[in-house]
Protein backbone atom coordinates (compact mmCIF):
# COMPACT_ATOMS: atom_id res chain seq x y z
CA UNK A 1 0.00 0.00 0.00
CA UNK A 2 1.10 3.65 -0.65
CA UNK A 3 0.74 6.53 1.16
CA UNK A 4 0.68 10.07 0.44
CA UNK A 5 3.70 12.37 0.94
CA UNK A 6 3.87 14.54 3.67
CA UNK A 7 2.40 18.04 2.45
CA UNK A 8 4.92 21.20 2.50
CA UNK A 9 3.98 24.66 1.67
CA UNK A 10 6.71 27.15 1.22
CA UNK A 11 5.67 30.48 2.62
CA UNK A 12 7.84 33.08 0.87
CA UNK A 13 8.92 36.01 3.03
CA UNK A 14 10.49 40.11 2.30
CA UNK A 15 12.48 39.65 5.81
CA UNK A 16 16.24 38.78 5.36
CA UNK A 17 15.68 35.55 7.74
CA UNK A 18 14.47 34.06 4.81
CA UNK A 19 11.36 31.94 4.48
CA UNK A 20 8.96 30.34 6.92
CA UNK A 21 7.75 26.70 6.29
CA UNK A 22 4.33 25.48 7.36
CA UNK A 23 4.19 21.39 7.29
CA UNK A 24 1.07 19.76 7.15
CA UNK A 25 1.62 16.06 8.34
CA UNK A 26 -1.00 13.96 6.42
CA UNK A 27 -2.28 10.67 7.85
CA UNK A 28 -2.24 7.71 5.60
CA UNK A 29 -6.04 5.96 5.18
CA UNK A 30 -6.46 2.93 6.96
CA UNK A 31 -6.88 -0.10 4.72
CA UNK A 32 -9.70 -1.57 3.80
CA UNK A 33 -12.23 -3.60 5.51
CA UNK A 34 -11.41 -6.05 2.55
CA UNK A 35 -7.49 -6.14 2.81
CA UNK A 36 -7.82 -6.72 6.90
CA UNK A 37 -10.37 -9.67 5.83
CA UNK A 38 -8.12 -11.07 3.19
CA UNK A 39 -4.70 -11.33 5.00
CA UNK A 40 -3.15 -10.39 8.41
CA UNK A 41 -2.04 -7.02 9.66
CA UNK A 42 0.99 -5.61 8.20
CA UNK A 43 3.36 -3.96 10.13
CA UNK A 44 3.74 -1.07 7.75
CA UNK A 45 0.39 -0.95 7.98
CA UNK A 46 0.16 0.28 11.67
CA UNK A 47 3.82 1.86 11.97
CA UNK A 48 3.85 3.41 8.64
CA UNK A 49 7.68 3.61 7.83
CA UNK A 50 7.04 6.05 4.96
CA UNK A 51 6.57 8.82 7.33
CA UNK A 52 9.74 8.19 9.16
CA UNK A 53 12.69 11.34 8.89
CA UNK A 54 16.23 10.09 8.55
CA UNK A 55 16.82 9.99 12.68
CA UNK A 56 13.71 8.34 13.01
CA UNK A 57 14.92 5.40 10.78
CA UNK A 58 18.40 5.25 12.37
CA UNK A 59 16.47 4.24 15.19
CA UNK A 60 13.84 1.70 14.25
CA UNK A 61 16.56 -0.01 12.24
CA UNK A 62 18.57 -0.02 15.88
CA UNK A 63 15.17 -1.29 17.68
CA UNK A 64 14.32 -4.14 14.73
CA UNK A 65 17.98 -5.18 15.20
CA UNK A 66 17.57 -5.56 18.85
CA UNK A 67 14.46 -7.20 18.38
CA UNK A 68 15.79 -10.07 16.04
CA UNK A 69 18.30 -10.86 18.12
CA UNK A 70 16.07 -11.57 20.94
CA UNK A 71 14.05 -13.33 18.54
CA UNK A 72 16.73 -15.52 17.86
CA UNK A 73 17.57 -16.23 21.07
CA UNK A 74 14.62 -17.38 21.79
CA UNK A 75 14.69 -19.51 18.76
CA UNK A 76 17.62 -21.31 19.98
CA UNK A 77 16.26 -21.71 22.82
CA UNK A 78 13.11 -23.64 21.83
CA UNK A 79 15.51 -25.45 19.12
CA UNK A 80 17.40 -26.88 22.19
CA UNK A 81 13.92 -27.50 24.04
CA UNK A 82 12.79 -29.55 20.96
CA UNK A 83 16.27 -31.28 20.93
CA UNK A 84 15.48 -32.42 24.28
CA UNK A 85 12.12 -34.12 23.24
CA UNK A 86 13.72 -36.56 20.71
CA UNK A 87 16.66 -38.28 22.82
CA UNK A 88 18.01 -40.97 20.75
CA UNK A 89 16.24 -43.93 22.51
CA UNK A 90 17.01 -46.76 20.53
CA UNK A 91 19.91 -47.98 18.31
CA UNK A 92 19.05 -49.08 14.56
CA UNK A 93 22.99 -49.54 13.90
CA UNK A 94 22.33 -53.40 12.67
CA UNK A 95 20.09 -52.49 10.33
CA UNK A 96 21.11 -51.48 7.11
CA UNK A 97 21.76 -48.13 6.29
CA UNK A 98 23.03 -47.18 9.73
CA UNK A 99 24.89 -44.21 10.51
CA UNK A 100 29.11 -45.18 9.51
CA UNK A 101 31.73 -43.39 10.64
CA UNK A 102 33.88 -42.07 7.58
CA UNK A 103 30.33 -41.51 5.53
CA UNK A 104 28.68 -38.30 6.97
CA UNK A 105 29.86 -34.93 5.67
CA UNK A 106 28.25 -33.24 9.75
CA UNK A 107 28.37 -34.11 12.98
CA UNK A 108 26.08 -36.44 14.51
CA UNK A 109 24.88 -35.17 17.89
CA UNK A 110 25.14 -37.64 20.70
CA UNK A 111 22.54 -38.82 23.05
CA UNK A 112 19.63 -37.25 20.22
CA UNK A 113 17.78 -38.85 17.81
CA UNK A 114 19.90 -39.30 14.40
CA UNK A 115 16.35 -37.97 12.98
CA UNK A 116 16.31 -34.81 15.02
CA UNK A 117 17.80 -32.51 12.19
CA UNK A 118 15.46 -33.94 9.97
CA UNK A 119 12.31 -32.67 11.78
CA UNK A 120 14.23 -28.96 12.50
CA UNK A 121 14.57 -28.84 8.46
CA UNK A 122 10.90 -29.66 8.05
CA UNK A 123 9.84 -27.33 10.73
CA UNK A 124 11.63 -24.77 9.56
CA UNK A 125 11.36 -25.22 5.98
CA UNK A 126 15.01 -25.76 5.47
CA UNK A 127 17.50 -27.81 3.99
CA UNK A 128 19.61 -30.67 6.01
CA UNK A 129 22.65 -28.39 6.03
CA UNK A 130 20.95 -25.75 7.03
CA UNK A 131 18.63 -27.61 9.53
CA UNK A 132 22.09 -28.85 11.07
CA UNK A 133 23.98 -25.33 11.54
CA UNK A 134 20.70 -24.11 13.67
CA UNK A 135 20.51 -26.98 15.61
CA UNK A 136 24.63 -26.86 16.64
CA UNK A 137 24.26 -23.32 16.98
CA UNK A 138 21.52 -23.76 19.42
CA UNK A 139 22.80 -26.58 21.33
CA UNK A 140 26.33 -25.00 21.33
CA UNK A 141 24.71 -21.52 23.11
CA UNK A 142 22.30 -23.43 25.37
CA UNK A 143 24.47 -26.18 26.70
CA UNK A 144 28.36 -24.72 26.32
CA UNK A 145 28.61 -20.97 25.64
CA UNK A 146 25.59 -19.57 28.07
CA UNK A 147 26.60 -16.34 28.41
CA UNK A 148 26.98 -15.62 24.87
CA UNK A 149 23.65 -17.31 24.42
CA UNK A 150 22.72 -14.40 27.38
CA UNK A 151 24.15 -11.68 25.71
CA UNK A 152 21.92 -12.52 22.91
CA UNK A 153 18.51 -12.59 24.22
CA UNK A 154 19.51 -9.45 25.76
CA UNK A 155 20.34 -7.83 22.63
CA UNK A 156 24.03 -7.04 23.04
CA UNK A 157 25.53 -8.94 20.04
CA UNK A 158 23.73 -10.39 17.07
CA UNK A 159 23.68 -13.90 15.84
CA UNK A 160 26.72 -13.62 13.13
CA UNK A 161 28.27 -12.64 16.28
CA UNK A 162 27.29 -15.00 18.21
CA UNK A 163 28.09 -17.97 15.49
CA UNK A 164 31.19 -17.03 14.95
CA UNK A 165 32.02 -17.92 18.88
CA UNK A 166 29.76 -20.95 18.01
CA UNK A 167 32.28 -22.01 15.10
CA UNK A 168 35.93 -21.42 17.17
CA UNK A 169 34.61 -22.50 20.88
CA UNK A 170 31.89 -25.34 20.48
CA UNK A 171 32.72 -28.72 21.16
CA UNK A 172 36.14 -28.50 22.59
CA UNK A 173 35.88 -29.96 25.66
CA UNK A 174 36.73 -32.67 27.56
CA UNK A 175 39.61 -31.67 25.24
CA UNK A 176 40.11 -28.41 26.33
CA UNK A 177 38.97 -27.40 29.82
CA UNK A 178 35.93 -25.60 30.66
CA UNK A 179 37.54 -23.11 33.11
CA UNK A 180 39.51 -22.13 29.73
CA UNK A 181 36.72 -22.19 27.41
CA UNK A 182 35.00 -19.96 29.79
CA UNK A 183 37.77 -17.68 29.99
CA UNK A 184 38.03 -17.12 26.21
CA UNK A 185 34.47 -16.89 25.78
CA UNK A 186 34.44 -13.87 28.32
CA UNK A 187 37.38 -11.67 26.70
CA UNK A 188 35.52 -12.98 23.38
CA UNK A 189 32.13 -11.25 23.92
CA UNK A 190 33.58 -8.01 25.13
CA UNK A 191 35.41 -8.09 21.73
CA UNK A 192 31.67 -8.42 20.23
CA UNK A 193 29.69 -6.28 22.35
CA UNK A 194 32.22 -3.63 21.50
CA UNK A 195 31.38 -4.12 17.97
CA UNK A 196 33.89 -6.36 16.60
CA UNK A 197 32.69 -7.91 12.69
CA UNK A 198 32.16 -11.21 13.02
CA UNK A 199 35.26 -12.64 10.29
CA UNK A 200 37.66 -10.37 12.58
CA UNK A 201 35.95 -12.09 15.71
CA UNK A 202 36.12 -15.22 14.79
CA UNK A 203 39.60 -14.98 14.40
CA UNK A 204 40.57 -13.43 17.08
CA UNK A 205 38.75 -15.70 19.64
CA UNK A 206 40.98 -18.80 17.43
CA UNK A 207 44.01 -16.98 18.10
CA UNK A 208 43.01 -16.24 21.60
CA UNK A 209 42.23 -20.07 22.28
CA UNK A 210 45.31 -20.53 20.58
CA UNK A 211 47.10 -19.05 23.13
CA UNK A 212 45.33 -21.10 26.31
CA UNK A 213 45.68 -24.37 24.32
CA UNK A 214 48.57 -24.86 21.79
CA UNK A 215 46.77 -27.83 20.59
CA UNK A 216 44.01 -26.04 19.52
CA UNK A 217 45.00 -25.10 15.87
CA UNK A 218 46.17 -28.91 15.03
CA UNK A 219 42.62 -30.35 16.21
CA UNK A 220 40.32 -28.04 13.97
CA UNK A 221 43.20 -28.49 11.10
CA UNK A 222 42.43 -32.37 11.62
CA UNK A 223 38.50 -31.71 11.72
CA UNK A 224 38.46 -29.75 8.52
CA UNK A 225 40.34 -33.07 6.93
CA UNK A 226 37.46 -35.08 7.94
CA UNK A 227 35.28 -32.55 6.56
CA UNK A 228 36.47 -31.69 3.41
CA UNK A 229 34.56 -33.33 0.46
CA UNK A 230 33.75 -33.16 -3.52
CA UNK A 231 30.70 -31.33 -4.85
CA UNK A 232 29.02 -30.16 -7.38
CA UNK A 233 27.27 -27.21 -7.53
CA UNK A 234 24.33 -25.76 -10.00
CA UNK A 235 24.75 -22.17 -11.24
CA UNK A 236 22.57 -20.33 -13.43
CA UNK A 237 24.64 -20.43 -16.40
CA UNK A 238 24.14 -23.67 -17.33
CA UNK A 239 27.60 -24.55 -16.34
CA UNK A 240 28.78 -26.13 -12.80
CA UNK A 241 31.19 -25.39 -10.35
CA UNK A 242 33.51 -28.61 -8.96
CA UNK A 243 34.30 -28.21 -5.13
CA UNK A 244 37.27 -29.54 -4.08
CA UNK A 245 38.71 -28.81 -0.38
CA UNK A 246 42.31 -29.85 0.03
CA UNK A 247 45.24 -29.02 1.83
CA UNK A 248 46.88 -25.42 0.34
CA UNK A 249 49.75 -27.46 -0.66
CA UNK A 250 47.97 -29.66 -2.56
CA UNK A 251 45.48 -27.68 -3.97
CA UNK A 252 48.67 -25.53 -5.35
CA UNK A 253 49.95 -28.07 -6.99
CA UNK A 254 47.21 -29.04 -8.55
CA UNK A 255 46.28 -25.78 -10.12
CA UNK A 256 49.80 -25.45 -11.05
CA UNK A 257 49.31 -28.94 -13.49
CA UNK A 258 46.68 -27.70 -15.26
CA UNK A 259 48.03 -24.00 -15.79
CA UNK A 260 51.10 -26.38 -17.35
CA UNK A 261 49.15 -28.96 -19.47
CA UNK A 262 46.99 -26.17 -20.87
CA UNK A 263 49.61 -23.37 -21.41
CA UNK A 264 51.01 -26.67 -23.85
CA UNK A 265 47.72 -26.27 -25.42
CA UNK A 266 47.78 -22.77 -26.05
CA UNK A 267 51.45 -22.93 -26.82
CA UNK A 268 50.34 -25.69 -29.34
CA UNK A 269 48.06 -23.22 -31.38
CA UNK A 270 44.69 -23.64 -29.37
CA UNK A 271 42.74 -20.45 -29.58
CA UNK A 272 40.35 -20.80 -27.05
CA UNK A 273 40.65 -19.02 -23.34
CA UNK A 274 43.19 -20.12 -21.17
CA UNK A 275 41.08 -20.57 -18.03
CA UNK A 276 38.40 -22.73 -20.48
CA UNK A 277 41.85 -25.17 -21.10
CA UNK A 278 42.11 -25.24 -17.31
CA UNK A 279 38.87 -26.48 -16.88
CA UNK A 280 38.90 -29.16 -19.99
CA UNK A 281 42.90 -30.27 -18.67
CA UNK A 282 41.28 -30.74 -15.38
CA UNK A 283 38.46 -32.84 -16.43
CA UNK A 284 40.75 -35.14 -18.29
CA UNK A 285 43.28 -35.50 -15.36
CA UNK A 286 40.26 -36.90 -13.49
CA UNK A 287 38.61 -38.79 -15.90
CA UNK A 288 41.68 -40.21 -17.22
CA UNK A 289 39.54 -41.76 -20.65
CA UNK A 290 43.43 -42.27 -22.38
CA UNK A 291 44.24 -44.16 -19.69
CA UNK A 292 43.01 -48.04 -20.06
CA UNK A 293 45.37 -49.69 -17.18
CA UNK A 294 42.54 -48.71 -15.04
CA UNK A 295 38.91 -49.98 -14.49
CA UNK A 296 37.01 -47.32 -16.81
CA UNK A 297 34.64 -45.21 -14.61
CA UNK A 298 31.53 -43.50 -16.89
CA UNK A 299 28.78 -41.82 -15.44
CA UNK A 300 25.10 -42.85 -16.36
CA UNK A 301 23.10 -40.03 -17.76
CA UNK A 302 19.36 -39.47 -18.19
CA UNK A 303 17.98 -37.36 -20.56
CA UNK A 304 14.92 -35.03 -19.92
CA UNK A 305 14.34 -33.04 -23.20
CA UNK A 306 11.36 -31.12 -25.41
CA UNK A 307 11.37 -32.92 -28.82
CA UNK A 308 12.72 -30.16 -30.59
CA UNK A 309 15.98 -30.80 -28.85
CA UNK A 310 16.58 -34.39 -30.31
CA UNK A 311 14.66 -34.62 -33.55
CA UNK A 312 14.06 -30.76 -35.79
CA UNK A 313 10.65 -29.93 -36.69
CA UNK A 314 8.95 -31.18 -39.93
CA UNK A 315 8.99 -28.11 -42.39
CA UNK A 316 5.91 -25.90 -42.65
CA UNK A 317 4.56 -23.16 -44.39
CA UNK A 318 6.18 -20.59 -41.48
CA UNK A 319 9.14 -22.87 -40.63
CA UNK A 320 11.31 -24.28 -43.45
CA UNK A 321 13.59 -26.73 -43.38
CA UNK A 322 17.16 -26.17 -41.88
CA UNK A 323 19.77 -26.25 -44.20
CA UNK A 324 22.02 -29.53 -44.05
CA UNK A 325 24.94 -29.58 -41.87
CA UNK A 326 27.99 -29.36 -43.62
CA UNK A 327 30.78 -31.94 -42.47
CA UNK A 328 33.12 -29.11 -40.96
CA UNK A 329 30.45 -26.64 -40.10
CA UNK A 330 28.42 -26.27 -37.18
CA UNK A 331 24.58 -27.48 -36.98
CA UNK A 332 22.23 -23.95 -37.75
CA UNK A 333 20.85 -24.22 -34.54
CA UNK A 334 24.05 -24.53 -32.57
CA UNK A 335 22.79 -21.76 -29.72
CA UNK A 336 20.39 -20.04 -31.38
CA UNK A 337 16.30 -20.09 -31.59
CA UNK A 338 14.61 -20.69 -35.00
CA UNK A 339 12.11 -18.28 -35.41
CA UNK A 340 8.59 -19.46 -34.13
CA UNK A 341 10.18 -22.25 -32.70
CA UNK A 342 10.40 -21.98 -28.23
CA UNK A 343 13.65 -22.65 -27.10
CA UNK A 344 12.52 -24.86 -24.35
CA UNK A 345 15.17 -26.22 -21.65
CA UNK A 346 15.97 -29.60 -20.12
CA UNK A 347 17.82 -31.17 -17.82
CA UNK A 348 20.92 -33.47 -17.46
CA UNK A 349 22.34 -34.11 -14.48
CA UNK A 350 19.75 -32.62 -12.69
CA UNK A 351 20.73 -29.04 -13.65
CA UNK A 352 18.52 -27.20 -16.22
CA UNK A 353 20.44 -26.52 -19.35
CA UNK A 354 19.04 -25.21 -22.58
CA UNK A 355 17.98 -26.73 -25.73
CA UNK A 356 21.11 -26.03 -27.88
CA UNK A 357 22.92 -27.22 -24.65
CA UNK A 358 21.34 -30.45 -25.40
CA UNK A 359 21.75 -30.46 -28.66
CA UNK A 360 25.70 -30.46 -28.49
CA UNK A 361 25.84 -33.19 -25.86
CA UNK A 362 24.06 -35.56 -28.10
CA UNK A 363 26.37 -34.44 -30.75
CA UNK A 364 29.01 -35.79 -28.89
CA UNK A 365 27.27 -39.16 -29.06
CA UNK A 366 25.85 -39.38 -32.43
CA UNK A 367 23.41 -37.96 -34.89
CA UNK A 368 20.02 -36.86 -33.34
CA UNK A 369 18.34 -38.98 -35.90
CA UNK A 370 16.63 -41.13 -34.15
CA UNK A 371 18.12 -44.25 -35.90
CA UNK A 372 21.60 -43.35 -34.67
CA UNK A 373 20.68 -42.25 -31.08
CA UNK A 374 23.06 -44.56 -28.75
CA UNK A 375 25.16 -43.61 -25.89
CA UNK A 376 28.90 -42.86 -25.39
CA UNK A 377 31.39 -45.95 -25.20
CA UNK A 378 30.98 -47.64 -21.73
CA UNK A 379 28.14 -45.35 -20.49
CA UNK A 380 24.45 -45.57 -20.74
CA UNK A 381 21.55 -43.40 -22.42
CA UNK A 382 18.31 -42.92 -20.88
CA UNK A 383 15.22 -40.87 -22.32
CA UNK A 384 12.28 -39.77 -20.80
CA UNK A 385 9.10 -39.76 -23.03
CA UNK A 386 5.80 -37.14 -21.96
CA UNK A 387 2.64 -36.61 -22.60
CA UNK A 388 2.40 -34.62 -25.35
CA UNK A 389 -0.77 -32.55 -24.03
CA UNK A 390 -0.42 -32.64 -20.11
CA UNK A 391 3.75 -33.15 -19.53
CA UNK A 392 3.14 -36.16 -17.72
CA UNK A 393 6.04 -38.61 -17.74
CA UNK A 394 4.90 -41.50 -20.17
CA UNK A 395 7.75 -43.99 -19.72
CA UNK A 396 11.62 -44.05 -19.82
CA UNK A 397 13.58 -46.11 -22.20
CA UNK A 398 16.82 -47.20 -23.12
CA UNK A 399 17.99 -46.86 -26.52
CA UNK A 400 17.47 -50.08 -26.93
CA UNK A 401 14.00 -50.15 -25.70
CA UNK A 402 13.61 -46.91 -28.05
CA UNK A 403 14.80 -48.48 -31.11
CA UNK A 404 12.75 -51.82 -30.50
CA UNK A 405 9.74 -49.58 -30.25
CA UNK A 406 10.56 -47.63 -33.25
CA UNK A 407 10.82 -51.23 -35.36
CA UNK A 408 7.73 -52.97 -34.06
CA UNK A 409 5.01 -49.72 -34.34
CA UNK A 410 1.84 -49.76 -32.74
CA UNK A 411 0.74 -53.16 -32.61
CA UNK A 412 -2.89 -52.08 -32.96
CA UNK A 413 -2.37 -50.73 -36.18
CA UNK A 414 0.64 -52.50 -38.27
CA UNK A 415 2.73 -50.58 -40.42
CA UNK A 416 1.52 -52.60 -43.81
CA UNK A 417 -1.86 -51.03 -42.50
CA UNK A 418 -0.32 -47.55 -42.00
CA UNK A 419 1.55 -47.65 -45.53
CA UNK A 420 -1.78 -48.68 -47.48
CA UNK A 421 -4.00 -45.31 -45.70
CA UNK A 422 -0.50 -43.24 -45.81
CA UNK A 423 -0.85 -41.94 -42.04
CA UNK A 424 0.18 -43.20 -39.01
CA UNK A 425 -1.77 -43.70 -36.01
CA UNK A 426 0.07 -41.90 -33.52
CA UNK A 427 -0.89 -44.51 -30.68
CA UNK A 428 1.65 -44.33 -28.08
CA UNK A 429 3.92 -47.99 -27.53
CA UNK A 430 5.51 -47.11 -24.47
CA UNK A 431 3.91 -46.32 -20.95
CA UNK A 432 5.05 -46.38 -17.15
CA UNK A 433 6.03 -49.68 -16.17
CA UNK A 434 3.33 -52.30 -14.79
CA UNK A 435 3.08 -53.30 -11.18
CA UNK A 436 4.37 -56.34 -9.43
CA UNK A 437 4.02 -58.58 -7.26
CA UNK A 438 6.89 -58.66 -5.44
CA UNK A 439 8.11 -56.43 -3.28
CA UNK A 440 11.26 -55.40 -4.78
CA UNK A 441 10.69 -53.00 -7.82
CA UNK A 442 11.89 -53.76 -11.40
CA UNK A 443 14.84 -52.06 -12.99
CA UNK A 444 12.16 -50.40 -15.29
CA UNK A 445 9.88 -49.32 -12.36
CA UNK A 446 13.48 -48.03 -10.74
CA UNK A 447 14.26 -45.94 -14.12
CA UNK A 448 10.95 -44.81 -14.62
CA UNK A 449 10.70 -43.39 -10.69
CA UNK A 450 14.45 -41.76 -10.54
CA UNK A 451 13.27 -40.04 -14.04
CA UNK A 452 9.77 -39.05 -12.83
CA UNK A 453 11.51 -37.42 -9.05
CA UNK A 454 15.16 -36.52 -10.60
CA UNK A 455 16.13 -37.30 -6.44
CA UNK A 456 14.81 -37.60 -3.00
CA UNK A 457 11.42 -36.71 -2.60
CA UNK A 458 11.82 -35.62 1.19
CA UNK A 459 11.14 -32.09 1.73
CA UNK A 460 14.71 -29.93 1.99
CA UNK A 461 16.76 -32.94 0.49
CA UNK A 462 18.57 -32.47 -2.80
CA UNK A 463 20.41 -36.18 -3.57
CA UNK A 464 20.27 -37.19 -6.77
CA UNK A 465 18.17 -40.20 -8.13
CA UNK A 466 21.17 -42.08 -8.34
CA UNK A 467 21.78 -42.11 -4.73
CA UNK A 468 18.45 -42.83 -3.62
CA UNK A 469 16.16 -46.49 -3.27
CA UNK A 470 13.02 -47.15 -4.60
CA UNK A 471 10.48 -47.06 -1.80
CA UNK A 472 7.10 -47.85 -1.18
CA UNK A 473 4.77 -45.05 -0.05
CA UNK A 474 2.45 -47.34 1.59
CA UNK A 475 4.43 -50.40 3.31
CA UNK A 476 4.70 -53.16 1.58
CA UNK A 477 3.73 -55.29 4.61
CA UNK A 478 0.45 -52.90 4.86
CA UNK A 479 -0.87 -53.72 1.60
CA UNK A 480 0.88 -51.19 -0.43
CA UNK A 481 1.52 -52.52 -4.10
CA UNK A 482 5.01 -52.01 -5.74
CA UNK A 483 3.16 -49.31 -8.49
CA UNK A 484 4.70 -46.58 -9.85
CA UNK A 485 1.97 -44.77 -7.94
CA UNK A 486 3.20 -46.02 -4.59
CA UNK A 487 6.91 -45.78 -4.60
CA UNK A 488 9.12 -42.78 -4.65
CA UNK A 489 12.60 -42.38 -4.21
CA UNK A 490 13.97 -41.46 -1.12
CA UNK A 491 17.73 -41.24 -0.44
CA UNK A 492 18.82 -43.87 2.42
CA UNK A 493 18.89 -41.40 5.36
CA UNK A 494 15.13 -40.56 4.92
CA UNK A 495 14.21 -44.02 3.61
CA UNK A 496 15.84 -44.90 7.53
CA UNK A 497 13.59 -42.27 8.86
CA UNK A 498 10.00 -42.88 7.03
CA UNK A 499 11.00 -46.53 7.94
CA UNK A 500 12.33 -46.49 11.56
CA UNK A 501 11.31 -42.85 13.37
CA UNK A 502 8.34 -43.16 15.19
CA UNK A 503 5.66 -40.08 14.44
CA UNK A 504 6.47 -39.73 10.44
CA UNK A 505 4.21 -39.75 8.48
CA UNK A 506 4.31 -40.32 4.27
CA UNK A 507 1.61 -40.06 2.28
CA UNK A 508 1.31 -39.61 -2.15
CA UNK A 509 -1.76 -38.51 -3.86
CA UNK A 510 -2.76 -40.07 -7.71
CA UNK A 511 -0.31 -36.99 -9.21
CA UNK A 512 2.57 -37.65 -7.15
CA UNK A 513 2.17 -35.12 -4.73
CA UNK A 514 4.11 -36.44 -1.64
CA UNK A 515 3.08 -35.24 2.03
CA UNK A 516 5.39 -35.48 5.06
CA UNK A 517 4.24 -35.10 8.53
CA UNK A 518 6.83 -34.81 11.43
CA UNK A 519 6.06 -35.83 14.36
CA UNK A 520 5.26 -32.58 15.85
CA UNK A 521 2.23 -31.93 13.43
CA UNK A 522 4.53 -30.10 10.42
CA UNK A 523 3.53 -31.30 6.63
CA UNK A 524 5.35 -30.30 4.18
CA UNK A 525 4.72 -31.31 0.51
CA UNK A 526 7.17 -31.94 -2.89
CA UNK A 527 5.81 -32.36 -6.41
CA UNK A 528 7.73 -34.49 -8.82
CA UNK A 529 9.39 -32.65 -11.59
CA UNK A 530 7.74 -35.45 -14.19
CA UNK A 531 4.67 -35.71 -13.50
CA UNK A 532 3.17 -32.64 -15.15
CA UNK A 533 4.26 -29.74 -13.04
CA UNK A 534 6.58 -29.17 -15.91
CA UNK A 535 6.37 -30.08 -19.02
CA UNK A 536 9.73 -29.62 -20.41
CA UNK A 537 10.88 -33.33 -21.23
CA UNK A 538 11.54 -35.06 -24.18
CA UNK A 539 7.92 -35.35 -25.15
CA UNK A 540 6.13 -38.48 -26.76
CA UNK A 541 5.15 -37.23 -30.28
CA UNK A 542 1.74 -38.22 -31.65
CA UNK A 543 2.70 -38.75 -35.29
CA UNK A 544 5.41 -40.93 -36.38
CA UNK A 545 8.24 -40.99 -34.17
CA UNK A 546 7.63 -43.84 -32.24
CA UNK A 547 5.37 -45.86 -35.28
CA UNK A 548 7.48 -46.53 -38.37
CA UNK A 549 6.01 -46.74 -41.91
CA UNK A 550 9.32 -48.19 -43.25
CA UNK A 551 9.53 -51.72 -42.44
CA UNK A 552 13.30 -51.79 -42.82
CA UNK A 553 15.29 -52.71 -39.96
CA UNK A 554 17.10 -49.48 -37.32
CA UNK A 555 20.67 -49.76 -37.19
CA UNK A 556 22.13 -51.71 -34.31
CA UNK A 557 21.35 -55.51 -33.27
CA UNK A 558 17.68 -55.79 -31.38
CA UNK A 559 16.63 -57.84 -28.35
CA UNK A 560 14.52 -60.80 -29.87
CA UNK A 561 10.58 -59.77 -29.84
CA UNK A 562 10.60 -61.87 -26.75
CA UNK A 563 13.45 -60.49 -24.67
CA UNK A 564 13.11 -58.95 -21.33
CA UNK A 565 13.73 -55.16 -22.45
CA UNK A 566 14.83 -54.85 -18.48
CA UNK A 567 17.12 -57.40 -19.08
CA UNK A 568 19.44 -54.95 -21.55
CA UNK A 569 18.41 -51.58 -19.69
CA UNK A 570 21.30 -50.86 -16.88
CA UNK A 571 20.30 -49.96 -13.25
CA UNK A 572 19.58 -46.54 -12.72
CA UNK A 573 21.23 -46.19 -9.25
CA UNK A 574 24.18 -48.35 -7.64
CA UNK A 575 21.93 -51.70 -6.74
CA UNK A 576 20.82 -51.67 -3.31
CA UNK A 577 17.37 -54.10 -4.13
CA UNK A 578 19.45 -56.79 -6.38
CA UNK A 579 21.11 -57.53 -9.65
CA UNK A 580 19.16 -54.61 -11.96
CA UNK A 581 17.92 -57.63 -13.97
CA UNK A 582 13.78 -57.62 -13.43
CA UNK A 583 13.49 -61.74 -13.03
CA UNK A 584 16.14 -61.77 -10.69
CA UNK A 585 15.19 -58.79 -8.78
CA UNK A 586 11.61 -61.08 -8.76
CA UNK A 587 13.29 -63.93 -7.48
CA UNK A 588 15.08 -62.66 -4.58
CA UNK A 589 12.32 -61.15 -2.99
CA UNK A 590 13.84 -59.95 0.48
CA UNK A 591 11.72 -58.56 3.10
CA UNK A 592 11.25 -55.14 4.38
CA UNK A 593 12.69 -52.93 5.56
CA UNK A 594 15.20 -52.80 2.76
Amino acid sequence: MSYPSPSVQVMETRARLGVALQVAVVTPPPPSSAEVLDRPQRLCDVLAPRMLDDVACAGELQRITDLRARLDAYEVGVVARLADLRPELWEHGDLPGGPVDGWSPVREFPGLSEFFVDEVAAVLNLSRTRAHTVANTALVLVHQLPSTWHALADGRIDLPRARALVAVLGWQQPEVDAEVISAVEAEALAWAISGEGPYRLQNRTAALLLEHDAAAADRARKQAQRDADVQVRGRRDGLADLVVTLDPAVATACRDATDRYARMWKSDGDDRPIGQLRTLVAADLLLRAWDTTRPPVTAHVTIHAPLPSLTPPRPTADIPAPPARTASGPRPDDGQSRAGVPQRHGTVGGHPVTAAHLRQLLRQWSDTDLDDLHAPDGGSLDVALTDPGTGRLRAVVTEVELRRAAARGCPQHPTTRARATGSTCGCPVLDAPSATDAYRPTAAQRRFIAARDRGCRHPGCSRPAIWTDADHVVAHDRGGGTDCGNLCTLCRRHHRLKTLAPGWRFAMSPDGVLSVTTPSGVTRTTRPPGMGHDIDHLVLAPAGLLTRDDPAPVHGSLPTADGDPAAVAHPWAPDHHGTGDDEADQEDDDPPPF
